[in-house]
């Protein structure tokens, strides 16, 4: 998509954003996500996108700035030692107002993902697996995931790897998530991405994958207290299930970095805890991951849905 790279490098080309509607608002997060369209110069057409608008961090290193960098106050009120303002800031190279992301071209199943949507809790047993989910995943296009194959295979954002492990079975390459906005370390993320694709989820570890974890549990510790001088304990590791796209990846975020959406429970699985049930099952046996259990949200745009919702009603799993 480098037609793409070059457009979004133009900043005309976002302006000549045309909005159809508003997908999701989340106060909590900042974030207002939006669908509508893009020029396609090259080809004469205008193309689907969404475009998510985060308001970015505050660093610590602002307030040294906000005496040049502050434009304007409004007193809201005041009460005793207490006064609370809005305040307009000054367009500074340093300090950005938000951080877009653009999918484009974006298709039914993004638009879905990123439309507010309620949620219901549902527990998948094993049997629930294997009837409903594993058809589900089997049937998961390779084009979801042709990002992902990008990066492995170096044709993408081979300038962001922080490490790799080449090997085909028990290598990971670690990089900065999309959602990170490379600047503030208090809101630091990153992922690692397994070279092998026989870990579609959680439920496919086995002992085997011990090493491959403890690894990336390590070297991602080494490389962010050598960056970025976060020493041990200051990570958190997890990993989602469901997970957006059936390629197994961990995700690493700063230890004070709170509430995001991603750490909801049951969705968050703690990479130590992982570990830790891989290391307790028996040996010889699927992993205790596979023969659990599993309860978690399900949104009513998610792909599994309705199938997930029919047979909990059917089997009496509820």
């Amino acid at each position: 998509m480098s037609d793409l790279k070059a457009l979004l490098e133009n900043i005309e080309t976002l302006r000549d954003f045309s909005l159809e509607r508003v997908l999701n608002e989340d106060h909590f997060s900042h974030t207002v996500t939006l669908l509508g369209t893009i020029p396609f110069p090259l080809h004469s057409v205008r193309s689907q996108a969404i475009l998510r608008v985060e308001r970015t961090e505050l660093s610590g290193s602002v307030a040294q700035k906000l005496p040049d960098i502050l434009q304007s106050v409004k007193l809201i009120e005041s009460n005793d030692i207490y006064s609370w303002l809005l305040a307009w800031i000054k367009k500074h190279d340093d300090v950005p107002d938000v951080k877009l992301n653009v999918i484009c071209p974006a298709t039914e199943v993004h638009i879905r993902k990123y439309s507010k949507q309620s949620v219901i809790i549902v527990r998948e047993t094993p049997e629930l697996y294997e009837r409903v989910v594993l058809p589900f995943i089997r049937a998961f296009p390779p084009s979801r995931t042709k990002w992902v194959e990008d990066i492995l295979s170096g044709v993408s954002e081979g300038d962001k790897i922080l490490y790799e492990d080449v090997s085909p079975t028990s290598g990971f390459v670690l990089l900065p998530d999309m959602k990170w906005d490379l600047t503030n370390v208090s809101t630091l993320y990153l992922v690692a991405l397994t070279h092998t694709h026989t870990i579609r989820s959680l439920r496919d570890l086995r002992g085997e994958h011990l090493p491959m974890l403890k690894s990336i549990r390590g070297e991602a510790t080494r490389v962010v207290k050598e960056r970025w001088s976060l020493e041990e304990g200051g990570l958190r590791f997890y990993v989602h299930y469901q997970p957006s796209y059936y390629h197994f990846h961990v995700h690493i975020v700063n230890a004070n970095y709170v509430g995001i959406p991603s750490m909801a429970v049951g969705q968050a699985h703690l990479l130590e805890d992982i570990i830790s049930l891989i290391e307790l099952s028996p040996p010889g046996s699927p992993s205790l991951l596979a023969q659990m259990t599993l309860t978690y949200g399900l949104g009513e745009q998610h792909g599994l849905f309705e199938g997930m919702k029919s047979a909990q009603e059917e089997l009496g799993v509820w």
